[in-house]
């Protein structure tokens, strides 16, 4: 385990710094972005899985060939049945900073997931003061203001569109279907689900590149695919209109309830520039084959990890 241990130190530096560089600076996630999307899945779940996985077979070393003999004497010696010193200071540091980590992410996870659903609690109190239900839109709030804002409230059943005055009176109804559409289709996709791991993600690890530009890129990524979704049913210039007139409200009324708001906001002014751009200068589609391939290395680059930690003596111990 020995050798499986710094081949995995060396997938997880690899994945924290140059690969994810390299993808946020790449032109093609646009053009393809559910590819994209899963491709950024992969990284960070690869990365965090090499990480963990090279301190825990470095610490495992001096008890088995493998991660299952391995972890089979690390019972033993929480047991009693074998001695501390069998594994040595260094090793036992290299297993605790792997069991720390572990327990770092996991519980991170959970308390963004609580942190986010306090926030929105807290955001469908106002609302209960502040709107009204839509009479002719279903799932959807009004809130009385003169700017134009819309947003998403996810909550399962009790999911909704919230939509200001201001909007409904600035967009023609093909333009407001076209914002409608959008937004339906971040709580139809569950968007908020990804924004959620992803941001966990940064939190549990401000200081690593790959959850950084990870975030920033899935939240531009999911716009699109909202986008995509509005396209099919709305002509492009009407899509391209409503984005700027909504665009054209208070950046911060309100925070974007998508996550939680405040830092965890998704549709930025970069984001919305992004978009325009792409629809206001198309570019052709990822070919499919190449969609394939990206879904395909996706793949195997989870799997990768993967299989030096489970693959018995795959490198000889």
């Amino acid at each position: 385990m020995y050798w499986t241990s710094w081949l995995l130190a060396g997938l997880a530096i690899a994945l924290a710094w140059p690969v994810p560089v390299a993808l946020s600076r790449a032109k093609w996630p646009a053009t393809a972005p559910f590819a994209a999307m899963v491709l950024w899945q992969s990284l960070a779940l690869a990365g965090g899985l090499s990480m963990i996985g090279a301190m825990l077979c470095y610490g495992l070393v001096p008890l088995g060939g493998n991660l299952a003999a391995g972890l089979r004497g690390l019972l033993d010696i929480f047991l009693g049945r074998e001695s501390l010193d069998a594994l040595g200071l260094v090793h036992a540091f290299a297993l605790s900073a792997a069991a720390l980590l572990s327990a770092h992410l996991v519980f991170t996870l959970w308390l963004t997931y609580f942190r986010i659903n306090r926030q929105r609690r807290r955001h469908r109190d106002l609302l209960a003061l502040l709107s009204s239900p839509s009479h002719d839109r279903p799932d959807t709030l009004v809130i009385n203001h003169e700017a134009p804002v819309a947003y998403c409230l996810p909550g399962g059943s009790r999911s909704v569109t919230v939509l200001s005055d201001g909007l409904m009176t600035l967009l023609s109804p093909e333009e407001l279907r076209a914002v409608l559409l959008h937004e339906e289709t971040h709580l139809t996709q569950r968007h908020h689900l990804l924004l959620w791991a992803f941001a966990a993600w940064r939190s549990a690890l401000p200081w690593l590149p790959t959850s950084r530009l990870a975030q920033r890129a899935v939240s531009s990524l999911i716009e699109i695919l909202a986008d995509d979704v509005a396209l099919r049913s709305v002509s492009k210039s009407t899509l391209v209109t409503a984005i700027a007139l909504v665009a054209s409200g208070p950046a911060q009324l309100p925070a974007t309830a998508l996550v939680g708001g405040g830092a965890d906001q998704i549709d930025t002014p970069a984001t919305t520039s992004a978009r325009l751009s792409r629809l206001l200068a198309p570019t052709p589609p990822l070919a499919r084959k190449l969609q394939a391939l990206v879904l395909a290395g996706a793949a195997l680059l989870l799997a990768l990890p993967t299989a030096l930690l489970l693959v018995p003596g795959m490198l000889g111990g």
